[in-house]
Formats: C-alpha cells, structure tokens, sequence
C-alpha cells in the first residue's frame, strides 16, 4: 500500500465515522476540482453553489455505501455523482433543446484544430460555458467524462445519433469561438 493510498483509504474511513475535521479536509482539499467540473456545466454561479451544497449532503449521505476501490476511487465517485447533481439540475430548471439542424445530418469535414496554445484554461472554460445547454451537456461528457455518444444518449435520453450530431455542432461552435479569440492576436502580426 503505497503513501497516497494509505492517505486516501484514511480520509475514507474517517468520512464514513463522519468525523467533522475529516470533512473539512475533504472540502478543502476536492472543492477546487468539483467547482470545476461543476461550472462546465452550469452557467450561473448561483446554480453551481445550489449544486455543489446539493452534493456534498448527497455525498456525505451516501458515503456509507462508497467501496474504496485504490487512489482516486473517491474522488472518481464523487465527481460522478457531482456531474449527475448538475444534469439533474438541468434537467429540473430548464428546458433544453437538442436541435437536429439540417447540416447536422451532413457528413460533417474535419477542418484544421484551431492553436489552443495561447488561450488560458479559464477562457477555455468560459468558451464552453457559452455553449447552449444541450451542446454543453453532450460536450462536456464526451470529451471530459469519456462517455460513448450511446452512453451519453442513454444519460440524457435522446438518440445515439443526436448526441454525435450536437458534439459535432459544440466543437463546430466552439472552434468559431477560438477563431474569433485568436483573430485579434494573428492579425497584429
């Protein structure tokens, strides 16, 4: 058992007592990254505060049944349940639309990756933030949570083929937008 696994399966156990310092450091330590992961969903500070404290009562319910499965299993559990809190909150408070638009349904060209190089993680986050909802969602757990377009279907029930066609439609968008944002700087040059 290696330092960081003793560490991790430590905080677990002392989760699971409900020791109060141990949530604390839970907090301190995971509130950062589920923000995050929270915030490429929602648009609203507000909304991702409602969906964060909603998620750290669902987890620090639920922890009882958490297994501890090696280094990273908490923190893989909790950001699952994390991502589920804010698409349930979507889906709660908003209607979101998957639009099938017509040049959906064509094949759709590969076009030369804009240069992410220069542009700052957290404009990288307000881009995708910008995204309509249905984009965001199917974006966001494509390309961050490694979902297949089926699973992602499944999650947000619509077909296999909608889902591929709205991340085709986000990237499409999002690339427009980094476009744009690089414009100013290639054209001073």
């Amino acid at each position: 058992m290696t330092k960081k696994d003793s560490v991790e399966r430590g905080l677990v156990d002392r989760l699971q007592s409900k020791d109060q310092s141990a949530w604390k450091e839970f907090y301190e330590f995971y509130s950062g990254h589920f923000t995050y992961v929270c915030m490429r969903y929602l648009k609203s500070q507000d909304d991702v505060k409602d969906v964060m404290q909603n998620s750290f009562i669902k987890i620090f319910n639920a922890i009882g049944s958490f297994e501890y499965k090696g280094v990273g299993s908490l923190k893989a559990w909790t950001t699952r349940l994390i991502i589920n809190e804010s698409l349930k909150f979507l889906r709660d408070t908003t209607k979101i639309e998957f639009p099938t638009l017509v040049d959906d349904l064509v094949e759709v060209v590969e076009e030369e990756e804009p240069n992410l190089d220069e542009i700052p993680e957290s404009e990288i986050l307000e881009l995708i933030r910008s995204l309509p909802d249905g984009y965001r969602m199917v974006f966001n757990l494509y390309v961050f949570e490694k979902k297949s377009h089926k699973e992602i279907g499944r999650l947000l029930e619509i077909g296999e083929s909608s889902s591929a066609s709205q991340f085709h439609r986000a990237k499409k968008i999002l690339m427009q937008k980094i476009k744009l944002y690089n414009k100013p700087k290639t054209s001073a040059l």
